[in-house]
């Protein structure tokens, strides 16, 4: 009996010192390793824009980066659960909202006038930026709204958020995710219906000169 004791108490002994043994890893290779981690190194969140417009290239490439075709075979930059490609973008800006149509590569117009005030919500800082991009969970798309689903869509929207952010920090670009906006307004000015939600938006922009 006292053997065993004894044993397990040597056993216990040299498993709380391995979980205790802490590894050092060689540093980030930021100045000359692969590209993004460069990148990663230059994300950041602000609240501080420059209000010119975007130029169509820098959009072009931004929503390419977030969730454009990126294979013949119709999968996306972003993976979704079960390849549902549930997540839709919709862009805000000074002339009106449009929709990123990632087959085509292209964008829908779906409403007109300046609604940037709607994903604002309560932080005006939002309204100082040329661009919003507003990301939707199409739950239509899943087949239903059971937790499990609304768990895997959420997941799936944020990565596209992350897709959006990185991609923008390549570029030179300003960017703040959020989850704060007037999403009943925006339901009704998009005409989405209550499988259709709004989860989650970045502003994006130039930065604001220091």
């Amino acid at each position: 009996m006292k053997l065993r004791s004894l044993i397990l108490g040597i056993l216990l002994t040299s498993f709380a010192g391995v979980s205790a043994q802490t590894v050092s890893l060689p540093a980030p290779q930021v100045e000359n390793g692969p590209a993004v981690l460069g990148i990663m190194a230059q994300r950041q969140s602000t609240t501080a824009f420059d209000s010119r417009a975007l130029a169509d290239q820098d959009l072009a490439n931004l929503l390419w980066g977030a969730l454009g075709q990126n294979r013949e075979n119709g999968k996306l930059t972003a993976p979704s659960a079960r390849n549902m490609q549930e997540v839709r973008l919709f862009v805000f800006t000074e002339n009106g909202v449009s929709e990123y149509l990632p087959h085509g590569h292209e964008l829908k117009k779906v409403a007109e006038g300046d609604h940037r005030d709607l994903v604002a919500a309560h932080q005006d800082f939002v309204k100082s930026a040329p661009v919003s991009i507003v990301i939707v969970m199409d739950m239509d798309k899943f087949g239903g709204t059971q937790p499990r689903q609304i768990s895997m869509a959420t997941i799936d929207a944020g990565i596209v958020c992350q897709n959006i952010n990185v991609t923008a920090a390549g570029l030179g670009l300003a960017s703040r995710p959020r989850g704060s906006m007037n999403s009943d307004a925006i339901k009704e000015l998009l005409d989405l219906n209550e499988n259709k939600i709004p989860i989650m938006n970045n502003v994006i922009g130039y930065p604001a000169a220091n």
